[in-house]
């Protein structure tokens, strides 16, 4: 009877295998990134060997493959890569996230990337919530590091996203205070007048300050009495660097009319104190400093009893326009806004509002208007 056929082996579809001196095997397989991957340890024999490759090329095909390297590198040079060499990360984010990594981060920083998992993620947020960080500072911190492991996700560092917590990254500041229309009028007659068109601009034409400082003299239409915004004038706190960059989106390239009473303020300030370049100067004649305008902000608000700063004007104004009539659009135009949703941020109850609207009713009922309409509830 013939001796029977030593069983062939299946040949190896995924992957090599070789022996070692030490008599164990090592396997290992080409990935995604074109470089040889080994396993993390040799095995006791082949058949452990092609085991790991088929767990491997089963989690490839899945989408669960991790790039075994880079989940071993640490949070922190991750983040300053990510920081670095993504293009839509503004100068100051970066700043942002830098400060936030230092004062409220460390915890993570020294952590491989795929150690970082959900419960690890949770310690950290609520050690930092117990701190002595603001809540904004400890939301921008959790806002980063969910965008670090997401670019960690699709580079397969890792398979998921550890940052899991329910609301954890919003920004629930408090409602930002506005000013009355007199008030607005006080701070201007309280400020020193270089500034006075400076408050005009924030208040009712809903310019940010790096807007205001940006502006040149050749955009004050006159015309057509319009601003033209163009520009934001950026100054980082910790290096000290200033430049002009274009605006976020292409919608903070705006026109904005200038309301009809704001327009004899502008007058004034372009025969007075306007530059040739630039519509706000400092005394030196060069562009007014962003700091130079809030420390006069900071003084004339003290005269006058408030608590409200410079960026609350902007919110002042866009206030002020709904509370005119002024469509969600108009709003988005007015500001510089790519989304309704942006755009609803800036909108808040002007005292006294609610009381024209019912006042606003009554005058419908009295017209009779409201006697032909068909009750849908039942009132007692």
């Amino acid at each position: 009877m013939p001796k029977e056929e030593k069983e062939k082996k299946p040949r190896r579809t995924f992957g090599s295998v070789r022996k070692l001196p030490s008599g164990k095997f090592q396997a290992s397989y080409i990935g995604r990134n074109g470089i040889r991957q080994p396993a993390p340890a040799p095995f006791k024999n082949e058949r452990d060997a092609d085991r790991w490759l088929l767990k491997v090329e089963a989690d490839l095909s899945s989408g669960a493959w991790q790039d075994e390297e880079l989940g071993k590198v640490p949070f922190r040079q991750y983040a300053d890569a990510y920081l670095t060499e993504n293009e839509e990360v503004g100068e100051r984010w970066e700043e942002t996230c830098r400060r936030n990594m230092r004062l409220h981060m460390v915890d993570l920083l020294d952590l491989p990337l795929r150690s970082i998992t959900p419960p690890v993620v949770r310690k950290w947020y609520s050690k930092a919530r117990r701190g002595t960080g603001g809540r904004t500072s400890i939301a921008q911190s959790y806002r980063f590091l969910r965008a670090v492991m997401n670019a960690a996700v699709r580079d397969e560092a890792i398979v998921k996203n550890p940052c899991q917590i329910p609301g954890a990254g919003a920004d629930k500041a408090s409602e930002r205070p506005i000013a009355t229309p007199d008030q607005v009028g006080q701070l201007i007659d309280a400020i020193t007048p270089r500034y006075r068109a400076a408050v005009a601009v924030a208040a009712w034409c809903t310019l940010r300050r790096g807007e205001v400082c940006a502006l040149r003299t050749a955009d004050i239409d006159t015309e057509h009495k319009e601003v033209w915004v163009r520009k934001n004038w950026v100054e980082l706190l910790e290096s000290s660097r200033k430049f002009e960059k274009d605006p976020k989106t292409q919608a903070g390239k705006r026109e904005v009319s200038v309301p009809p009473h704001v327009w004899p303020l502008l007058t004034a300030h372009a025969k007075e104190f306007a530059g040739p370049e630039f519509f706000f100067i400092g005394r030196d004649g060069q562009r007014m400093r962003g700091n130079a305008i809030y420390q006069a902000f900071v003084r004339a608000r003290k005269k006058v009893g408030l608590t409200l700063t410079f960026h609350d004007l902007r919110h002042t104004g866009q206030s002020l326009a709904a509370a005119s009539g002024a469509s969600t659009v108009d709003l988005m135009k007015r500001a510089g806004h790519s989304t309704a949703v942006a755009a609803q941020r800036y909108i808040h109850a002007v005292d006294g509002r609610d009381r024209e609207v019912a006042k606003a009713l009554s005058e419908i009922a009295e017209k009779g208007s409201a006697a032909r309409l068909p009750r849908t509830i039942k009132i007692d």
